[in-house]
């Protein structure tokens, strides 16, 4: 059937202080055509011009209706419930002022939830990153395309997607259910509506369509909720919200309880941590927080969770303040995990974390070798080459034969990866092992060109180290003393060819290429930028 035969949909808008993008998230919801019957947005009393571009759209749009709250509720959840209570549209599609509805979103949440019958429909979704353009899939691998998930709690790690916006929901099931939104000042508020959602335990559809662009505007002077993680408010607003989520689904079904409880431990504690930051305020409030919380979890929630995770709790019950190695904790939580020397052994010769917190990392013999937390320093060797040393990690690397490394330059704005030919690795006196990998900056500037990177090219750089028994493992490298100087170069195709390495948040070696004049110049603003945005927020 056509898109003029399907059911109709509302989609519920909600803006606050947004007048600069509010239109585009409206004129997306409209742009999807007659499935969508109407687009409510919902004015949360902004203070900005958000109320006169909502009322000048709805002048000529009449599928719009403009909402004004005479009183701001102080979060999302209290503008979505007034949206709802004013669907009339069989289904119901939740957006965000600030991100839009990709073309064709709606038809395709409708098709499936029709076919299937289902009361909730999910479709994918990206992270965008504004202004590279970025897109990050999110939840990548969760939903299976075409599925259809009679019971929730048959399949627990849907606990992991939190997000509301990507989905359609019936509107009958939620009247039936009484689904809301926690009202007021409620931060992370999809974690209890979505909660809410799984424990009325209905049929799940999927489809592979995306239907739903999130923007991420990091540089943004008001920034959004999840990015905004400056204060431990926020890490605190995240655990009242995990709390609240992780009873519902308890006592909704014991399988989706647990699965709340091992997705904290292995994303929300690991993503906050990786950015503990150097503030020792900070970092003694989040701790204290951080173990309070930690000691109402079941010691089976533990044990359920990655190597990795179990590790990072252990360790931060063990001590009632942030270690001198906290840094150590830190790189653990990134993303590759990594964990740095020294590498102490306790009393019974297991592997502990330090001499000081002999925290036993217990499971570490039975890692497949693609997840260790490996450390590889990178130096410089050369103006077109770099000396790599892989370290060991208690003798498991040794077990499988490490053979050769290589370097891999992924874009950060998306695209395919660059390997470099494999180089032998040699023992190293000091320990692990070494190896010197050549490689040309101008060759790699022009593979980015060829991908579209123009103006100023950044990179990830890792390294990629085979073993004797076939196995593969790739991590960030660490870099080491001479590595981070601006180096400008000769080149024949670009006349000058600026390359700057950095330190990443996480502390992995990254890489800036500005090709000619031109990304040169770019990358000198860029940085410029960067310098008077840290400047602002000090």
């Amino acid at each position: 059937m056509n898109s003029s035969n399907l059911p109709t949909v509302s989609v519920v808008v909600i803006a606050y202080n947004d007048a600069g993008l509010v239109g585009e998230a409206v004129s997306s919801a409209l742009a999807q055509g007659p499935v969508v019957c109407e687009v409510i947005a919902v004015n949360d009393a902004s203070s900005d011009g958000t109320a006169r571009v909502l009322d000048e759209l709805a002048a000529v749009h009449p599928r719009l209706k403009a909402v004004h709250r005479t009183e701001n509720s102080g979060g999302c959840g209290t503008p979505r419930n007034d949206g709802i209570a004013l669907a009339s549209g069989r289904y119901v599609l939740f957006l965000d002022s600030d991100d839009v509805l990709p073309p064709g979103a709606a038809d395709a949440l409708v098709r499936t939830a029709e076919e299937h019958r289902a009361p909730v429909t999910v479709g994918a979704a990206v992270r965008r990153e504004l202004p590279q353009h970025h897109d990050v899939p999110w939840m990548a691998g969760l939903h299976t395309p075409g599925d259809v998930i009679e019971r929730p709690a048959d399949r627990p790690e849907l606990v992991r997607d939190t997000l509301c916006v990507n989905k359609l929901y019936d509107r009958a099931f939620l009247e039936e259910h009484g689904l809301r939104f926690p009202d007021g000042r409620f931060v992370y508020e999809d974690f209890v509506f979505t909660a809410r959602v799984l424990a009325a335990a209905p049929r799940i559809a999927v489809t592979g369509d995306l239907v739903y662009v999130w923007h991420v505007r990091r540089s943004a002077a008001r920034k959004s909720i999840s990015l905004d993680r400056k204060d431990v408010g926020n890490w605190r607003a995240r655990v009242e919200a995990h709390r609240a989520a992780a009873r519902i689904l308890a006592d909704a079904s014991p399988e989706l309880g647990s699965a709340c409880q091992v997705k904290f431990l292995e994303y929300d504690l690991r993503m906050y941590l990786r950015e503990l930051g150097k503030d020792p305020e900070y970092q003694a409030a989040w701790w204290t927080l951080t173990r309070a919380y930690l000691d109402t979890f079941a010691e089976a929630d533990i044990e359920a969770a990655s190597a990795h995770a179990r590790w990072i709790v252990r360790v931060l019950r063990a001590t009632a303040t942030p270690p001198a190695d906290v840094e150590r904790l830190t790189r653990l939580a990134a993303e590759p995990p990594r964990l740095l020397p020294p590498y102490a052994l306790g009393p019974s010769g297991a592997p502990v974390w330090s001499e000081e917190l002999p925290v036993e990392l217990d499971g570490l013999s039975g890692l497949p070798v693609a997840e260790l937390p490996l450390t590889v320093d990178a130096e410089p060797a050369g103006r077109d080459a770099v000396r790599l040393r892989v370290h060991d990690l208690y003798g498991r690397l040794a077990e499988a034969g490490p053979r050769t490394v290589r370097l891999r330059f992924t874009p950060r704005a998306g695209g395919e990866p660059v390997l470099t030919r494999p180089v032998d690795l040699r023992p190293d006196p000091r320990g692990g092992w070494t190896a010197v990998l050549p490689f040309r900056l101008a060759d790699l500037a022009v593979t980015g060109r060829r991908q579209g990177l123009r103006r100023m090219q950044a990179w990830n750089v890792a390294a990629g180290v085979q073993c004797a028994d076939g196995s593969p493992v790739f991590t960030s490298l660490r870099p080491g003393g001479g590595l981070l100087r601006r180096r400008a170069l000769p080149s024949s195709r670009y006349g000058v060819l600026l390359a700057q390495p950095y330190r990443t948040g996480a502390g992995a070696l990254a890489l800036r290429l500005a090709p000619g004049a031109e990304g040169a110049l770019t990358l000198v603003r860029n940085r410029l930028h960067r310098a008077r945005a840290g400047l602002g927020a000090g």
